[in-house]
């Protein structure tokens, strides 16, 4: 130790002393003692050492140079993870420690370098992954959280709960191979964005209930659009509904999915016609108000042709006052009873008038996601057999509350 020390320091050649402080075979006194050259590349060289000694890295990981830690921190979280040797026992609990200090640096490189090297390994220590998890910066969080297989569904729910920053919801929702329950999760924060990802994200696992309450949010979200159309599994009803609120392009794409029943695919390439057909004729412009159609509805009443498929093609093309107009009409109540429960958003009250009308549970679907714009969620589906979910009784009052706020 008394030559060693003294050679070192006269050693004037930067390359000379890299070479040292990198060799695994250089005394723990000279690397101890090359921990505070003056040259940050000396430093790092002995940072990177898998051999440098505990109380020289201990120097290190308050270097004033956050690349000479950030070196440090990954060479540790290596060690600490099993991929290093430490021999002795007091040995590791020092790495350990270091560590948990330097994922506490004020330095988002010397996090981030950690985060890199632990996000996918089964052995990192398991407190080390919920701190970078938990961490405010996103570039540090992210990785961990899309990646490390010790992540659990219930520590995947806490982070939706309650993220740390902003860019951890759609971390989580980038995530291979989410439940059920989390993807819920994902939609109940009604963060648009981390929906928008977890849509994207083919290898989550979405419940249809929830997909369809997302074809329904979707009319105020036209981002959701595409990889609404493009996951993988879509609901008959999804589809149908999807078909009246996209673009033609995305309604082509429908369309064309591979294993569409006959029925299906017809329906929606009727749909895109009648949509280029729509903007070839520029009727888009201005439409008769609801009091004007009321009138032709009902003479379409007294010729027979006031019926469900006239309903669902008004639907298709998107004419809200002509919807209205049916629907005031088939269920024989006042335009503004159909009206108010457009005003009011309620999903119950357009079932309970389509239900009046003595039309499908399908159709009503069709009719909240055109009129009640409702958010994620908030649409009421089908039984499993295509029935109203809601009992008669309930339907009565909800006429009766639309029908008793006219007066």
């Amino acid at each position: 130790m008394s030559t060693a020390l003294p050679l070192a320091g006269q050693i004037g050649d930067i390359d000379a002393r890299v070479r040292l402080g990198s060799n695994p075979e250089s005394p723990p006194e000279l690397l101890y003692f090359l921990a505070r050259d003056p040259s940050v590349t000396v430093r790092a060289a002995v940072a990177m050492n898998s051999h440098t000694p505990g109380p020289a890295d201990a120097v290190l990981a308050n270097d004033a140079d956050d690349r000479v830690r950030a070196v440090l921190g990954r060479k540790l979280a290596l060690i600490a993870a099993g991929l290093g040797e430490r021999g002795q026992a007091v040995l590791e609990r020092v790495v350990r420690a270091l560590l948990a200090s330097l994922v506490m640096d004020e330095a988002e490189r010397v996090r981030a370098m950690i985060a890199d090297v632990l996000k996918d390994l089964p052995n990192a220590p398991l407190e080390i992954i919920g701190q970078l998890a938990r961490d405010s910066a996103i570039t540090v969080s992210e990785p961990i959280i899309r990646f490390s297989p010790l992540l659990t569904e219930s520590d995947l729910l806490h982070l939706l709960a309650a993220p740390p920053c902003p860019g951890t919801r759609s971390a989580v929702a980038r995530r291979a191979g989410l439940s059920e329950t989390v993807s819920d999760a994902v939609v109940a924060t009604a963060n648009s964005a981390a929906i928008c990802d977890l849509l994207r994200n083919h290898s989550a696992a979405i419940r249809e209930a929830t997909l369809d309450s997302l074809v329904a949010g979707a009319v105020d979200n036209g981002e959701w659009h595409e990889p609404l159309v493009r996951r993988p599994r879509l609901s008959r009803s999804s589809m149908w509904a999807l078909s009246l609120i996209v673009a033609d392009h995305l309604v082509r794409l429908l369309a064309e999915r591979p294993g569409l029943d006959p029925e299906l695919e017809a329906e929606l390439r009727a749909r895109l016609s009648d949509k280029l057909a729509l903007e070839r004729s520029g009727s888009e412009a201005e439409k008769p108000p609801v009091a004007a159609l009321i009138e032709q509805v009902r003479l379409l009443e007294r010729e027979g042709g006031l019926n469900e498929n006239a309903l669902t093609q008004a639907v298709r093309s998107g004419e809200e006052h002509l919807v209205v107009a049916i629907m005031a009409v088939a269920a024989n109540v006042a335009a503004n009873v159909v009206e108010r429960a457009v005003s009011l958003r309620s999903a119950k009250g357009l079932v309970s008038l389509i239900w009046r009308a003595g039309y499908s549970m399908r159709t009503a679907v069709a009719v909240q996601v055109l009129l009640a714009r409702l958010p994620p969620r908030g649409i009421i589906t089908a039984t499993a057999n295509g029935g109203y979910p809601l009992s008669p009784d309930e339907m009565r009052w909800q006429l009766e509350f639309l029908e008793h706020g006219e007066h």
